[in-house]
């Protein structure tokens, strides 16, 4: 958001969720530490105290929620030219998705955050580092992050139902090209501490083993375990076949055990692809 105009974010986004029949999931977040020095001020963004742009990364984010809300951004000149609205009448920002707001998650990686979003009533998407280390697994971590962002979200009195996401790099051993690719670290990966924006933070392992040895390793894990959604982190940069082999050993030989249940028929108008 420190880089984005917020009306020009809310139309696009707007315009892209009708054209998708109401099918975006929008993931937004201040935005990961960057080898620019306070870049946001080379687009024009000035103003921010924040050596990582987070005040106005909040403040802008802020204005793009009440924009896909419908809310007045503006008001009708005195002599409007085309549509037919009245001088001074609030205007809203064109084109509007009347339920995009209700599928918008906020990248979070403090319990902080996570409380925050819960409050705004977003979507929480938690990936695979937090700006924390208190000596507990990653997998526990983030699983009180969860605990706190519904606790958060039901205080608000937010009515409709929230979703949460985690992210997990997982790489199924299911053939020889699997075990020379990610087979040398073979699952050994524990959790990792180290610095970033200045906070000691925890960084979740790399699962990679055979699909039982998987399965018992997600099981295990706290925040998969409480969340609904679960993203896949892949090595885009390897190329589209060996993603689409690593997703379909996924889906095929683990995804069931987690209670995944494949769609023979396509997708459902409407409903989110994964």
């Amino acid at each position: 958001m420190r880089y984005e105009n917020p009306l020009y974010l809310a139309e696009e986004a707007a315009a892209l969720d009708l054209l998708a029949d109401g099918r975006v999931a929008l993931g937004v977040s201040r935005g990961s530490p960057e080898p620019a020095d306070r870049g946001w001020e080379a687009f024009g963004y000035t103003g921010s105290t924040d050596p990582r742009g987070a005040d106005i990364a909040r403040a802008k984010f802020e204005l793009f929620r009440k924009a896909i809300s419908g809310e007045p951004m503006a008001r009708a000149a005195e002599q409007p030219y085309g549509a037919p609205v009245r001088p001074g009448q609030g205007l809203r920002v064109e084109p509007h998705s009347e339920d995009l707001v209700r599928r918008i998650w906020w990248g979070a990686g403090s319990r902080e955050t996570a409380e925050s979003t819960g409050r705004q009533g977003l979507n929480l998407m938690s990936s695979t580092l937090l700006t924390e280390a208190t000596g507990a697994s990653f997998g526990d971590l983030q699983a009180e992050q969860i605990e706190r962002y519904r606790a958060a979200f039901r205080e608000a009195g937010h009515t409709h139902t929230p979703r949460v996401s985690v992210s997990r790099s997982v790489f199924p051993i299911v053939t020889q090209q699997d075990k020379m690719l990610f087979g040398v670290r073979g699952g050994q990966d524990g959790d990792q501490i180290g610095i970033i924006d200045g906070h000691r933070s925890t960084f979740g392992r790399t699962y990679a083993g055979e699909p039982d040895e998987l399965i018992e390793q997600l099981q295990a894990d706290a925040a998969v375990q409480a969340a609904d959604t679960l993203m896949l982190t892949i090595p885009s940069q390897a190329g589209v076949d060996l993603n689409l082999h690593i997703l379909e050993s996924f889906a095929q030989h683990v995804a069931p055990a987690l209670g995944w249940k494949p769609n023979t028929e396509g997708p459902v108008q409407g409903d989110p692809v994964s």
